[in-house]
């Protein structure tokens, strides 16, 4: 039994029976597809859009150049959505013909637009014909591009302070993983998904968020039925968790774009972007009807906080009344954690009778 207590993005109760419904259907879904990653670039056609999976290595501009590849190749860009993350990006873009708004079947067309895109991003190329959900899709395709490796010991960044200690708890027969990192949205659903697509199965877990912090505990095994893992695995759990906490978090100047939607208008802001200095991070593309709702995560050229003046001349050309500056620049949080889980409760076995939904906490 799972007992989730959640509130909307405003921290109030959720009554919208709407929404209710969602989660409801959701949970009933049973059917999940998984596949394998060897890819740069990915293009599959559904019943309303083709859906273009992109991997590569970062750098300022890059956006840019793949949204220009898509205009001019007639594609129509209905939603997208793009993290980076230690010098990767990984992108899913669902495009349309310009001409008739349907779908891309043409196999030497969309040949075409891969080895384009491919050119762009210095990868090879493939096709794939399954989905899943996006955001998730996002983490594997992060995953299997090894963005958890790094060179050395990591610094704190702009994308905050995240904690993750992985230990093999022999007396329970588990792993258990602890997590300790600012509260944000989806939270949740990441470090699952990230456990998940590592196999490992989830017998308990607890979930606390006080404040802007949250901490998560998870009990947890390999779905081989292994309970003891070696350093180099548990080093690889805690990279991994680390940074599928990292790559969705904001990590520079949020601005959104609210508009008229329009062929070419993404190639347009984002070269705009390019020209002005402006090196995205995170977007976020969604189409209602025929108006364009766009956030961007912007920094500077060499990853650091963009001077307030360049942003006003952005929004000077791209127009003030639509382009609007959201938050200010996200900042790594320096303050630690002010509680412990293990605070919480007298004992160890007094944790795990409350994992198990056997006692309370006062």
């Amino acid at each position: 039994m799972d007992v989730f207590h959640i509130v909307d993005q405003n921290g109030n109760k959720i009554s919208n029976t709407d929404v209710i419904d969602r989660i409801q259907q959701s949970l009933d879904s049973s059917s999940f597809k998984y596949r394998s990653l060897k890819r740069s670039v990915g293009v599959e056609a559904s019943a309303n859009y083709t859906t273009i999976e992109l991997i590569g290595t970062d750098r300022p501009g890059l956006l840019s150049e793949i949204f220009a590849v898509l205009t001019n190749q007639q594609c129509n860009i209905v939603a997208s959505e793009m993290w980076t993350h230690n010098m990767r990006i990984a992108s899913v873009v669902l495009v349309t013909d310009i001409s008739t708004g349907l779908p891309i079947y043409d196999t030497n067309r969309l040949e075409k637009i891969k080895q384009l895109l491919s050119y762009v991003l210095k990868g090879s190329t493939d096709i794939s014909f399954n989905s899943t959900h996006v955001e998730r899709r996002l983490h594997q395709i992060m995953y299997a591009n090894h963005d958890y490796e790094r060179g050395g010991e990591e610094t704190c960044t702009l994308r905050g302070h995240v904690e993750v200690t992985v230990e093999n708890c022999n007396d329970k027969g588990y792993i258990t993983v602890n997590a300790k990192c600012n509260d944000r949205p989806k939270l949740l659903f990441d470090t699952v998904c990230t456990l998940t697509d590592m196999h490992y199965m989830i017998f308990h877990a607890t979930v606390i968020a006080e404040g802007p912090e949250a901490y998560m505990e998870f009990y947890v095994r390999h779905i081989d039925g292994v309970r003891i893992i070696s350093e180099g695995e548990r080093q690889r759990i805690v990279h991994s968790l680390e940074d599928a906490i990292r790559r969705r978090s904001p990590e520079g100047i949020r601005l959104e774009l609210c508009c008229e939607d329009r062929v070419g208008l993404l190639a347009e802001v984002t070269r705009i972007f390019r020209e002005n200095g402006l090196s995205v991070t995170q977007a976020e593309v969604t189409t209602r009807e025929s108006k364009a709702f766009n956030t961007f995560y912007v920094v500077d050229a060499s990853g650091e906080q963009v001077r307030p003046e360049t942003i006003e001349e952005v929004r000077n050309v791209i127009g003030q009344k639509i382009l609007h500056v959201k938050d200010e620049l996200v900042e790594c949080s320096s303050s630690q954690a002010r509680f412990s889980l293990g605070n919480l409760f007298k004992s160890r076995s007094e944790k795990f009778l409350y994992n198990l939904g056997l006692i309370r906490s006062s």
